[in-house]
């Protein structure tokens, strides 16, 4: 069963939520990624690039954190391992 590419982006705004992650989602001419900024964290993703590449980005970026201890629905994990883990 294949998910919708907006509703994975619900679920990564679900999940930074719980995280106490921000998303910051603007033009210009960058790809997007993480950052930190007195102390408060940060998802950067360039709205004018393809929703795909937006997941692709998110889906990176968690890949990158601790989610042991987090509950993802299995349509998100399985998004994240298929895209960084190929």
């Amino acid at each position: 069963m294949s998910v919708k590419p907006d509703k994975l982006m619900d679920m990564f705004k679900e999940l930074a939520e719980k995280m106490d992650i921000n998303i910051v989602q603007d033009k210009g001419n960058f790809n997007g990624g993480a950052c930190t900024i007195n102390n408060e964290k940060y998802i950067v993703v360039n709205k004018s690039k393809p929703i795909e590449q937006q997941l692709k980005i998110m889906a990176n970026v968690f890949n990158n954190k601790n989610l042991s201890y987090t509950y993802l629905i299995p349509a998100l994990r399985s998004y994240i391992d298929k895209v960084t883990n190929g």
